[in-house]
């Protein structure tokens, strides 16, 4: 997928995104505050993750009800694996982390703190 395309792609996800992930990124935006501005729909290589923080290496995805489908898990590792490949860090979290703002927030900011201390 070229760079445009990959553009496009992203801006049709966040126009079209589920209501847990427009909440989590009400939530993950205020992380700019802590000097952790974070991307929606960043596109990376040849994938389109939910969130990513782009300073710290880090992708937060949310798995909504799609990922419950069989053979979704596979192809969550292997993209997973691809983009660990490139050096990045996955936080995959339930959707329902949307909902709740500070258990985000806190889960998010934890994962910063253990990627600091390695």
């Amino acid at each position: 997928m070229r760079d445009g395309q990959k553009i496009k792609l992203a801006r049709r996800l966040r126009q079209t995104a589920p209501k847990s992930e427009q909440r989590a990124w009400e939530t993950l935006r205020r992380l700019r505050k802590f000097g952790l501005p974070v991307r929606r729909q960043h596109p990376i290589d040849r994938y389109v993750v939910d969130f990513a923080i782009v300073s710290k290496k880090l992708v937060i995805e949310l798995d909504g009800a799609a990922h419950s489908i069989p053979g979704r898990a596979e192809l969550d590792a292997e993209r997973e694996k691809a983009i660990a490949a490139l050096g990045w860090r996955v936080l995959r979290l339930p959707a329902k982390f949307g909902e709740a703002p500070d258990a985000l927030a806190a889960r998010v900011l934890e994962e910063v703190r253990r990627q600091s201390e390695a």
